[in-house]
């Protein structure tokens, strides 16, 4: 996509944003009024784009910049947006789609996680760790833990594949650090690492058993 020109905000602006939950066949919204939104995934069809917002800024009307993804079922369609904060749309200078009024304003770090999911077709299995931990900060407990534990297989293997199977402990924790990271800030994502340790944990004595 090209460049778009921006104005950007001498004051911050941030307006409310939507609470995400992910799992593997629905995505689920809390609007900022309490609304909750579900979305069925399965076979729906994921479309990203730039776009814009009409904003009241004090006393004028602005076009916002914002990504975003729509998502379309023979039944129902479904717009997520990123926050229109980075700033007004240069007049007239490129032509993008009006993002419609009930679209769902999610933060950018969630945007990105969800729509390189939705787009990549929605499989673990194309996953990398790093893009496992964004998911996991987005995804229901149930879904967390599961990739957890994709996540902790696939840092096994690699940890395997670089030494066989007796090596030390922090090599798993490097495999893992973007799990680990993502922890910090998500309590998602520190379920997720808590299925990740007790998968890595099983899958060891197994394989030394084994």
């Amino acid at each position: 996509m090209g460049r778009t020109a921006l104005y950007r905000d001498p004051v911050p602006f941030r307006p409310a944003r939507a609470e995400v939950q992910l799992e593997p066949d629905l995505l689920t919204l809390r609007m900022p009024d309490g609304r909750v939104q579900r979305f069925t995934l399965d076979g729906c069809t994921p479309i990203a784009n730039d776009g814009f917002v009409m904003a009241r800024i004090d006393t004028r009307w602005e076009r916002r910049f914002v990504r975003m993804l729509a998502l379309e079922q023979h039944y129902a369609r479904i717009v997520v947006i990123t926050p229109p904060d980075h700033g007004a749309l240069a007049p007239n200078v490129v032509r993008v789609p009006e993002a419609p009024s009930e679209a769902a304003i999610i933060d950018a770090e969630e945007f990105d996680a969800l729509s390189d999911w939705l787009l990549g077709g929605g499989r673990l299995a194309a996953c990398a760790i790093v893009d496992l931990a964004r998911l996991a900060a987005i995804a229901s407990p149930q879904f967390a833990a599961v990739i957890g534990e994709v996540a902790a297989q696939r840092a096994l293997e690699l940890v395997w594949a670089a030494r066989g199977p007796l090596r030390g402990g922090s090599d798993l924790e490097t495999a893992l650090r973007p799990l680990t990271e993502a922890a910090k800030h998500s309590q998602r994502a520190a379920e997720a690492l808590v299925a990740a340790l007790a998968h890595a944990a099983g899958a060891t004595r197994r394989r030394r058993r084994g």
